[in-house]
């Protein structure tokens, strides 16, 4: 089983080109959304399995969210229900397909959870813990996240996905703080090239950044690049696969599918472990990597974060 940790929102999909005059404004669709939200049902749907520990509202928004986890078979025994309202997340897409966001997060549900909160005792079968987004750097749900991380590293492999979003950061110093602390218990670092650059400014020197990460302890850094698909960083090598040519309607959840591509087929070879991670080798690796790549490529295809399953991503591995 694996941990997921971090924000379950709504993305509100916004058609700027098509205003709406018999509803006096522009159309628009509610979708769930959240990075981790759609790292935990992407988990499930890849074949592993799933659990979810953060603040859930009790409001419309906020069931809806909680019942769409257990349909997919996310196990919320860890889940608080808060009273705070549920996050907003506006999104609109270009001609490209990718994404815009505007949020409106403040005092809400996700960030709703402290210490106290935490499980005294994860299961045996939690195997690993992914936690990301902007959930990392809300209070009080941050910090209570990074003694998580504390508690719990090397007994469990740990995945960073930052998945930065500027616009909900106000304080970058805060947050390369708190990321540098939760990456001195991490095994596994899975980010885009955007996050990247992001984080650490358009010339960012993305092997010396990598380096400093493996000689801290991480085992395995993996960088996502949109079509030019992925390089992965292990030890002294560094391993890369091509993206795929596909028609692409949107890439939102892409990079979640990608993480939990990840973690399902690690699980799934029974190297979800800290030991297993150090000794993988290229050949595992890249076929590991590879899958992922098509994984996200299917996402691709699709309107919005709707991950693929299992049934669904064979075909793409023929």
């Amino acid at each position: 089983m694996i941990l997921v940790c971090g924000e379950a929102l709504i993305d509100l999909f916004v058609e700027t080109g098509r205003p709406n005059p018999e509803r006096g404004g522009l159309p628009a669709l509610a979708v769930a959304g959240g990075s981790p939200f759609n790292l935990a049902i992407g988990i499930r749907r890849l074949g592993a399995d799933s659990t979810f520990l953060a603040g859930l509202s009790a409001d419309a928004f906020g069931r809806m969210l909680a019942d769409r986890l257990a349909a997919e078979g996310v196990d919320l025994a860890f889940a608080k229900q808060s009273p705070r309202p549920t996050p907003l997340a506006i999104v609109s897409t270009g001609a490209d397909g990718h994404p815009a966001y505007s949020f409106h997060a403040e005092s809400c549900a996700h960030a709703d959870l402290g210490v106290a909160d935490l499980p005294a005792a994860l299961p045996d079968a939690v195997r690993a813990i992914a936690m990301g987004s902007f959930s990392l750097v809300a209070e009080p749900v941050g910090t209570a996240y990074a003694a998580l991380a504390a508690r719990e590293a090397r007994r469990r492999v740990i995945s960073l996905d930052p998945n930065l979003r500027l616009g909900l950061i106000p304080d970058l110093a805060r947050w390369h703080a708190r990321f540098d602390d939760l990456a001195a218990h991490a095994d596994i670092v899975k980010l885009s090239d955007e996050d990247l650059r992001a984080a650490y400014g358009p010339g960012a020197d993305e092997a010396a950044i990598v380096r400093r990460w493996l000689a801290a302890g991480i085992a395995l850094v993996v960088v996502t690049a949109g079509p030019d698909g992925a390089r992965a960083y292990h030890g002294d090598e560094t391993i890369t696969v091509p993206g795929r040519k596909v028609a692409v309607i949107d890439t939102v959840g892409a990079g979640d599918t990608f993480h939990a591509a990840l973690l399902a087929r690690l699980d799934r070879d029974g190297r979800l472990s800290r030991d297993a991670l150090l000794g993988l080798d290229a050949d595992a690796l890249r076929d590991i990597l590879s899958e992922a790549v098509a994984a996200a490529s299917v996402t691709c295809t699709r309107l919005g974060a709707d991950l693929p399953t299992r049934d669904d991503l064979l075909p793409a591995l023929s």
